[in-house]
């Protein structure tokens, strides 16, 4: 591990936030991160769910008030996309940003609305789950963050056979986007893609292993895969996590009262695939430092997203994030911002 941000589901229906409190505090948090030296600030996307939704305003509102840190999600939804659209947000977003973008993409997990892409005007799926129009998609929004050409120009204005690129043009936005996999195969689908590996919170398989394990193997197949595909950079890998590090009384009172989640990995159905969910590690700074250690997925990627409580407001998360960047990061590998961009690890 090199790098780690914080991951915020941005939910804005408990202890009377509205919408506006919740984008609002998103960006004094990312700011705070910043400071205390965080690597990214990243936000999931739902739809049609009291949650963030459309990201580029709050990234951008972001980027303009920090220095360091990176903005993304985890993840965009491409089913409810217009893939040139989107490319032109992206591009914009990068160029504003100096380059500090790691936006992830997928096919989107389930959502609450029944077929909700249909609402956004993307119709023709015959996939209840709408990845025949997603992957299709995906593949023309990296078309055009690569600068292809997408239309043919006006033959009034450019004269006969002139084609044209989506823009604003970021030359480095497509080494800025990330695949969120939930399976192994996903993720030797998104290496030869050629973006970066978003491993999912949960993966749609069950084999028995550990969580960290299997994500482990999925990274070793990413890695191998992008070797094959012959790539001509190195790519990045995050993986996300729920972390309380306990050093305080109110860190123990909140513990009591139910924060820390599950202590173990789980089995479940989600989407209709038997599935496993990560634990949540919780306890005193040199525990975490351990367990971490023994996290096979945590050591190999390059990055950790950190899963924060958004219900418990700014301070709170602030004080989670500088825990466990005094305490526990250190020990893992951790570079602060100010060392610079965060690269992957070389491949063997």
């Amino acid at each position: 591990m090199k790098a780690f941000g914080f991951l915020s589901f941005g939910h804005y229906a408990a202890k009377g936030y509205d919408a506006r409190a919740m984008l609002q505090q998103a960006v004094v948090l990312a700011h705070g991160a910043d400071q205390l030296g965080v690597n990214g600030a990243y936000f999931r996307v739902h739809h049609f769910a009291r949650q963030a939704a459309s990201p580029m305003p709050l990234l951008s509102a972001i980027a303009a008030v920090t220095d360091r840190i990176e903005v993304g999600t985890g993840v965009i939804d491409m089913r409810y996309e217009n893939p040139l659209q989107l490319a032109e947000e992206a591009g914009a977003l990068d160029l504003l940003s100096d380059g500090r973008v790691a936006l992830g993409v997928s096919r989107g997990s389930p959502e609450p609305a029944l077929r909700g892409w249909e609402a956004f005007g993307y119709t023709g799926s015959s996939d209840p789950r709408g990845a025949d129009i997603a992957r299709p998609k995906f593949e023309q929004f990296m078309r055009a963050v690569r600068g292809e050409t997408v239309v043919d120009a006006d033959p009034r204005q450019f004269g006969p056979g002139q084609r044209l690129r989506v823009e604003p043009h970021s030359p480095d936005l497509a080494r800025h986007i990330w695949w969120g996999a939930g399976t192994r195969e996903t993720a030797e689908w998104a290496a030869h893609q050629g973006v970066n590996l978003m491993s999912s919170t949960l993966l749609t398989e069950a084999t028995g292993q550990a969580f960290g394990d299997l994500q482990a193997e999925q990274i070793d197949r990413y890695r191998e895969a992008w070797r094959s595909a012959g790539h001509d950079w190195t790519p990045r890998v995050s993986v996300s996590r729920s972390i309380v590090p306990v050093v305080t009384d109110e860190d123990r009172e909140l513990i009591g009262m139910g924060l820390g989640g599950g202590a173990s990995d789980q089995v479940g159905v989600i989407d209709g695939f038997r599935s496993t969910f990560g634990k949540t590690y919780t306890g005193e700074p040199h525990e975490l430092v351990e367990a971490l250690k023994q996290d096979a997925a945590v050591m190999t990627a390059d990055t950790l997203m950190i899963t924060i409580p958004a219900q418990l407001g700014v301070a709170y998360n602030l004080h989670l994030l500088e825990s466990f960047a005094t305490h526990v990061a250190p020990e893992l590998g951790w570079q602060p911002n100010d060392r610079g961009p965060v690269e992957g690890y070389p491949l063997a």
